[in-house]
């Protein structure tokens, strides 16, 4: 099997509909983006670090928000539109990085990893129950989906750590730590593997628990991996 592959740490000269971009920084790297009018960006509220004042903002609304409310998450994300620049982060060290979609393609994204996206992507989030490790009372967590319907579209996403790809070949498997895995495409199939004992007096003791991904397809894997808290 050959091993994932980095992706590109650094972009002096990206390009998305309507948009120019770089992505620098070596600690916490940046998004800096540069609208020329013709294509508004969309992405969660708190992870602006500048823009210029002719910007203008609004709110998008998401859909299946009363369920995001119930489970503590965004009820609305946050649109820049107009000429002019503005930059997004997170704040955590890690590597931000594009996810190209054109038209009639879409990429699944574990919650927390989303940065931004061009506006002829489609957003819509979904729960995955029983993937996670249940050993620790963990037993699901919310994916987002990106479509570009309306054309071709840009994700950007933040992982921890560094960030490898695996392209998956038609049944080949590999297991992933389940705080490591960041995206993948729809076509890939996941399930928990559990290796260990799973009954009797030490159940539970020692055991070591995966994320099987099968393809085709590709798989996203960060170096940093993390467990964040989700609600049920």
């Amino acid at each position: 099997m050959n091993p994932p592959e980095i992706l590109p740490t650094r972009i002096r000269e990206g390009l998305a509909p309507g948009i120019s971009y770089l992505i620098e920084g070596e600690l916490v790297p940046i998004l800096h983006c540069n609208l020329d009018g013709s294509m508004p960006i969309y992405f969660e509220h708190h992870v602006v670090l500048w823009k210029e004042p002719q910007l203008a903002i609004k709110l998008r609304a998401v859909k299946g928000a009363v369920r995001r409310l119930v489970s503590g998450r965004q009820v609305f994300l946050t649109e820049v539109g107009g000429r002019g620049q503005i930059a997004f982060s997170r704040d955590a060290p890690g590597q931000v990085f594009p996810l190209e979609l054109p038209r009639g393609a879409s990429i699944l994204v574990r919650e927390h990893q989303f940065l931004a996206a061009t506006g002829s992507t489609r957003y819509s989030p979904s729960r995955l129950s029983g993937i996670t490790n249940n050993l620790f009372g963990d037993n699901g967590f919310w994916v987002d989906r990106f479509e570009a319907r309306d054309g071709d579209g840009v994700v950007w996403l933040h992982g921890y750590g560094n960030v490898f790809e695996k392209q998956l070949e038609p049944g080949e498997e590999i297991d992933v730590e389940p705080g490591a895995w960041v995206y993948m495409d729809p076509a890939v199939r996941m399930r928990p593997t559990v290796y260990g004992l799973r009954t009797g007096l030490f159940a539970g003791v020692g055991q070591l628990v995966f994320n099987r991904f099968r393809g085709p397809g590709r798989v996203g894997i960060q170096s940093l991996y993390v467990h964040l808290p989700t609600a049920d």
